[in-house]
């Protein structure tokens, strides 16, 4: 009885927050092929026929491996030299990211854009070591939920994307096997890279979960994985309200950033909410960044950085 009366709350719980509520019929997902840098040429001339604002986007000069605006559409965009980058950091975004907020973010909030996640990362990697060959990818391979209902609360989506990260990354470290790979979740991203984890190649020495729901495992040497484990989560942040349970197929576990879990914990100074973590000025995009060029510390479960930060 004990047992019923928890599971009959843990649901009101969901129920409460709207992670119970059904989502709306969807296409099947589209597959988009996993490129390198030689596709650049290619992918800009696709974003060209699409018209405004993909055009600009690749009159501007920036750099895409994949672009598809079919439903809620697939883009990978990269900053830096790719091709000659020792240090690859990846990006993955969380739940209602489309093609048509990559740019300007989920409401128009724009510290919500993984494109401007990504400028910020890449700008922190290339303050923090100015010789350093970097590169970091906004990676929208996959089709994440669009909101708090039931696909959310559900690994469906996550596993399709981890499915779709292996396959990036697998591309990455054949074109450039002497690179280090760092895999950086946010919110429901967290979940892809859980899922991934153990079927990532050793040039994976990192993952980092930012505000993350839940890796797929309610600890972190069930990972499957060798590469060091980062979580941060803001004391302000929604997330927090979420329950660490799983009935059935609903439910993601104990978070990363729970102390239960047993991933090391970045600082979260000057973050603020669900989707302050890579805001220029704030520990937290400073502590990544040291994470992704090696920074990270010793191999032991850790209560804070142990490599300076802002």
């Amino acid at each position: 009885m004990l047992r019923r009366r928890g599971v009959r709350g843990a649901v009101a719980g969901l129920l409460a927050l709207g992670v119970l509520v059904p989502p709306p019929v969807r296409a099947n997902p589209v597959t988009v092929p996993v490129g390198f840098v030689e596709r650049y040429p290619q992918v800009a001339a696709r974003m060209r026929a699409a018209g405004s604002p993909y055009a600009d986007w690749a009159a501007a000069g920036r750099s895409f491996l994949v672009f598809d605006p079919h439903g809620d559409g697939r883009i990978v965009e990269v900053l830096g030299d790719l091709g000659n980058a020792d240090r690859i950091v990846v990006l993955v975004p969380g739940v209602g990211t489309t093609v048509r907020t990559f740019d300007q973010g989920l409401g128009g909030v724009t510290r919500r854009a993984p494109a401007a996640q990504a400028r910020a990362l890449y700008a922190e990697l290339r303050a923090t070591a100015p010789a350093a060959r970097v590169a970091v990818l906004a990676w929208l391979g996959y089709d994440p939920p669009d909101g708090l209902g039931l696909a959310a609360a559900r690994p469906d989506r996550a596993r399709d994307g981890a499915r779709a990260l292996v396959a990036l990354v697998t591309t990455l470290v054949r074109h450039r096997p002497g690179a280090t790979v760092t895999l950086v979740g946010h919110s429901y991203g967290a979940l892809v890279v859980g899922l991934a984890a153990s079927a990532l190649p050793s040039q994976v020495t990192a993952l980092v979960s930012l505000g993350g729901v839940g890796m797929g495992t309610d600890r972190v040497d069930r990972l499957g994985t060798r590469a060091e484990v980062w979580a941060a989560e803001a004391p302000d942040d929604w997330i927090r309200r979420i329950p660490p349970l799983r009935i059935g197929d609903l439910g993601h576990g104990v978070r990363p950033a729970d102390p239960a879990f047993g991933a090391r914990h970045l600082p979260v100074g000057g973050v603020t909410g669900h989707d302050g973590y890579l805001v220029p000025g704030s520990a937290t995009l400073h502590a990544t960044a040291l994470v992704s060029l090696g920074g990270g510390g010793t191999a032991a479960p850790a209560p804070t950085l142990s490599v300076a930060t802002r």
